[in-house]
This record gives C-alpha cells, structure tokens and sequence, in this order.
C-alpha cells in the first residue's frame, strides 16, 4: 500500500519546525539527499572526552555525563546508516571497557551521576556496578554486527560480558519486553551457532504461544504491540506476525500522525523540550517503518 505524499511532508515540516538536528540529519539520510557523514558529523558531537555518548542523545536521561544506554542508541544510528566510524568505535570501546562490571561482565543499565541532572523517573540509579541485560544485549549486537574493529572479540572484558549474556539469557523473564528484545537482539547477531539455536528455539516458543506480542492496534497501557517487535520488515519478529496484523498495525501507525505532521509519545516526559526530543525521534522512525514495508 502506497500513501500519500502528505503524510511525509507534513512529518517532514514538523522535523524542520521543532526536531534536533540529529533527527533532521536522519530524515534527510532517508528521504532527502542527505549523507550517512553528515548524520555521524552530528553524532560526534554527543560523544564524550571518555569514549561514551550522553548529553541528552537519548532524551529522557538529560545529563550532559556518558550512559550506556544512550552509547547503545549512538551504535543504533551508526547501523541505521550502514557506516560504523572507526573513530568513535575506538572512543566506544574505551568507554565499555571502563564500565563493565568487574565481578559478573555486562554493563549497568546506568549510571548514577544522571541523578544530578533531571530524568524520567525511571532512570533513577541508586547503585553503580550492577550489570543489566538491557541494554548489555543490544550493545554487543551492534558490536558483533559491525565489522571496522574485531580485535577486542578476544579480550577479557568483551569475552566476560558475552558469558554475563548467555547467563542471564536463562533467567529472563519472558513477560518483558525490554529483556526478551535484548535475547533477540544479541542471538541475531552472535557468532556461536551451535549455541544459540537452542535459545531462538526457546525464544520462538515464547513470541508464538504468548501474549507477549499485543495484537490489538488500540491496545492501552503498559504494551508492546506488533511494530515494537518488528519496526521494519527484515526484523526477526515477522515471522510471528501474520501480513494483516502488519496491515492493521500500520494503518494505525498513520492514523497516530498529529495536526502538527508529526507522532508523538505515549509516556511521561520530563519537560517540553523533552518531548519534542522524543517527537521528533519517533516521529523519523516512524517514517522508517512504513517506508520499510513499502508504504512510503
């Protein structure tokens, strides 16, 4: 199903109206003539001296300070535009080596120097040092899938965190999306075979015989519906999904389109400047997923 043009300059007007330069970067990569260099030119600029992102790169955590989760949306934009820079990988590595947990591997879900600054409260940390399959998961993924730098596949901290991986991947708790993503994540992308047919095995038990996956569009409250699991076509979570719950979900999607062109949030946000942040974020991928699907 093809849209109309409308609906992508209208979302277009509202990035240039009220998004963050990375996300006019980021449109214009995908539907302008835009370049992956002038998307990571901007990235760079929310790398710190330590190697790690911070400075509000992901927008509910506002410290200026690096934090693993927003280094793991650094990586998911370098892979959204196909190009790995090999100098803020250098920067990255560095920075994973220095917050990964000594006793266990993995690297905390975050650090508490953001309680200084304000964040959703959900980032709330009261303990350093605790590692967390989120977003520990998804950091090795981009890090396995990238291929500029492989020599640390063989170092102790990284080797660690994979075993801190395969270990928690038995004890997650398949009610949670943010977990189970983070198993999908990670086995999408692992090396090791042999070992990870088992898991998908046991994954795929639980994506094709739960609710974990929200059918119902109109769902309310805390769930993850069909777009979540498989934002773009060649997600590993279409294979749960039949092609008319992609149709109803998409449709849905653009019925969320606003007055003002673009999407916008469904969670609290710590100021307005906040939520234009996630708006135009989310309001780019968004575009990403229908043109993924062939609707753009």
């Amino acid at each position: 199903m093809k849209i109309s043009s409308d609906v992508l300059t209208r979302a277009r007007d509202f990035i240039y109206q009220n998004g963050r330069l990375i996300d006019r970067r980021r449109f214009e990569f995908l539907w302008g003539d835009g370049s992956a260099e002038s998307v990571l030119a901007v990235l760079r600029g929310y790398q710190n001296e330590d190697g790690g992102f911070g400075n509000a790169l992901e927008s509910d955590i506002r410290c200026p300070d690096s934090q693993p989760v927003a280094t793991e949306v650094a990586l998911q934009i370098m892979d959204s535009v196909g190009v790995y820079d090999s100098n803020m990988l250098d920067g990255i590595l560095q920075y994973l080596e220095s917050i990964t947990v000594k006793e266990t591997g993995g690297f905390p879900r975050a650090i508490s120097t953001l309680n200084a600054y304000p964040h959703a409260p959900w980032w709330t940390t009261e303990v350093d040092g605790v590692a967390s399959l989120n977003p520990t998961g998804s950091i090795v993924s981009y890090l396995y899938k990238q291929r500029i730098r492989t020599d640390f596949y063989d170092a102790a901290w990284f080797k660690q965190t994979v075993a801190f991986i395969w270990q928690h991947m038995d004890q997650v708790n398949i009610h949670d999306y943010h977990d189970v993503i983070q198993c999908v994540n990670f086995l999408a992308q692992t090396p090791e075979y042999e070992k990870k047919e088992a898991y998908l095995n046991r994954i795929d038990g639980w994506l094709s015989n739960s609710s974990l996956i929200e059918r119902d569009p109109k769902a309310e409250g805390y769930v993850h519906k069909v777009l979540d699991w498989a934002p773009t076509a060649d997600s590993y979570c279409t294979k749960f999904i039949s092609q008319q719950d992609i149709e109803l979900h998409l449709e849905y999607l653009l019925q969320g389109q606003q007055e003002d062109g673009g999407w916008t949030i469904s969670w609290p946000v710590v100021s307005e400047a906040c939520l234009l942040d996630w708006r135009g974020w989310i309001t780019v991928e968004r575009l990403r997923t229908m043109k993924s699907y062939g609707w753009l």
